[in-house]
């Protein structure tokens, strides 16, 4: 953890919106704008979401078993072709 980071809070990812179209989680932001991070950096360990409008920044709580499946990454059935 970098001691220069400004983490505005800490918000559970239960309480944050998934946006399934564009795997993007959000949360209103004080400014009136969202914070935003995208599921494919919560699968990568990150956990900072950032607000596209103003410098504050949130740290998401989650576990990476609670995530979404990617989608089309269904490795526990093999996929058969009807020829």
């Amino acid at each position: 953890m970098s001691d220069d980071l400004a983490i505005y809070d800490e918000i559970e990812i239960e309480d944050m919106t998934f946006d399934p179209d564009l795997q993007l989680y959000t949360y209103p932001c004080p400014c009136g704008d969202r914070f935003q991070i995208g599921i494919d950096d919560l699968r990568d360990s990150e956990d900072i979401a950032v607000c596209p409008s103003c410098s504050l920044m949130i740290r998401v709580i989650f576990d990476l078993d609670d995530l979404p499946p990617p989608p089309g990454n269904d490795s526990a059935a093999p996929v058969s072709v009807a020829a």
